[in-house]
């Protein structure tokens, strides 16, 4: 299948001479020595050279690399849901996405400890400029989407791109997630965008997009954060589109979001997978006669599961009624979560910008005025 050789991830085959070119880099020295710390250089270099499998590389040294990062910079990841899926099956997981590396990393070592199968995952190839990350990126099963295309090269790599989520999924048993948008999301309001639903049809060979939907088997995920360790990182992007400013990334930044995402404080992290949607595709085909129906009702599909199984934090609760200068949830939250919130509040965001201060905490009040759609909260 050498057409997906521009953006598919490394094959087990590749595996260990890929290792043996990076074993020595910096930043893998940085990573093992942060994973194991007090392992001497040799003895984890010595492993490397012994593995031949994305699996073994994932399961004996990214799983503890997320341990290590959960146990110094979290109070622990829950989840739900799980037991809903089955052993040796593949599914599509459509998510919110919070956190470049951390979103896709947190399910897979999930779905590592529920005996599932664990993803591929799409990752936008600016994100990967720099050799090592590449490598990395390619060592841990992901796939590139490729970003800054023309409008005719962006219609190829989209049939290229879904011909692969579809050869992975329906071919290869093997899981795929994808954000249900480009970009975090960087005002707490998660939306499906069609496009996204319409790129994954791409890849379809059945005469009813929604028969093609049903068979690669969409789970949507909802993952939350107590504090977003990039919170303060989000503000510029947002002040310069309530500017309508185009805003032009810094050099590195990307890297230094992904390093804050991992290293940044982010107390208790809850992800849930919701249920296959099967009744409610074939319900979407019984009540609409086009495929642009189709795929406007099952981006709603999407967004309801994910905003109605997203879990509220006391900081979603406490922003709200700062927002809403009320006391509504004010039972929901103790008076030393709110003080620890205000103060990540001041050191973070100058209040003479009513626009960054607006934007902080609408990030995490809007996720309880989304849920508030669905469900009462007592």
């Amino acid at each position: 299948m050498q057409k997906f050789d521009a953006i598919r991830p490394f094959y087990d085959s590749e595996i260990n001479e890929a290792l043996h070119n990076v074993i020595n880099h910096p930043m893998m020295k940085a990573l093992m020595n942060f994973t194991f710390p007090d392992v001497a250089d040799e003895v984890w270099k010595e492993q490397l050279r012994k593995t031949h499998s994305i699996r073994d590389f994932q399961c004996n040294f990214i799983y503890q690399s997320v341990q290590k990062v959960l146990e110094k910079s979290s109070e622990g990841l829950t989840t739900s849901g799980f037991e809903n899926l089955e052993p040796n099956t593949s599914y599509l997981f459509i998510s919110n996405h919070r956190d470049i590396l951390l979103d896709t990393t947190l399910l897979n070592t999930a779905l590592f400890e529920h005996s599932l199968v664990m993803t591929a995952s799409a990752i936008g190839d600016n994100l990967v400029k720099k050799v090592f990350l590449n490598t990395l990126a390619k060592l841990n099963r992901n796939f590139l989407v490729q970003r800054g295309l023309t409008p005719r090269e962006m219609l190829q790599s989209s049939k290229l791109l879904s011909e692969y989520i579809g050869n992975l999924l329906l071919h290869e048993n093997r899981s795929v997630w994808i954000a249900q948008r480009e970009g975090r999301t960087k005002d707490g309001n998660d939306a499906t965008n069609p496009g996204v639903l319409k790129m994954l049809g791409m890849g379809s060979n059945e005469k009813n997009l929604m028969d093609y939907f049903k068979k690669i088997k969409i789970v949507p995920v909802s993952i939350s954060y107590e504090y977003d360790p990039t919170d303060a990182l989000k503000m510029p992007q947002l002040m310069a589109e309530a500017n309508n400013e185009v805003y032009v990334k810094e050099k590195n930044e990307d890297f230094m979001t992904i390093l804050s995402g991992a290293l940044g404080q982010k107390k208790r992290i809850h992800i849930h997978v919701g249920k296959v949607l099967e009744n409610e595709i074939e319900q979407i085909k019984a009540n609409n006669d086009n495929s642009n129906k189709q795929v406007a009702a099952l981006a709603q599909e999407i967004d309801d599961a994910i905003l109605s199984n997203y879990k509220l934090w006391p900081t979603n609760f406490i922003a709200y009624d700062i927002v809403h200068k009320t006391n509504e949830y004010a039972h929901l939250y103790t008076e030393n979560e709110k003080s620890l919130f205000e103060r990540r509040l001041e050191m973070r965001i100058d209040h003479d910008n009513p626009v960054a201060l607006d934007g902080f905490l609408a990030m995490y009040a809007n996720p309880v005025v989304n849920k508030l759609k669905y469900h009462d909260i007592a």
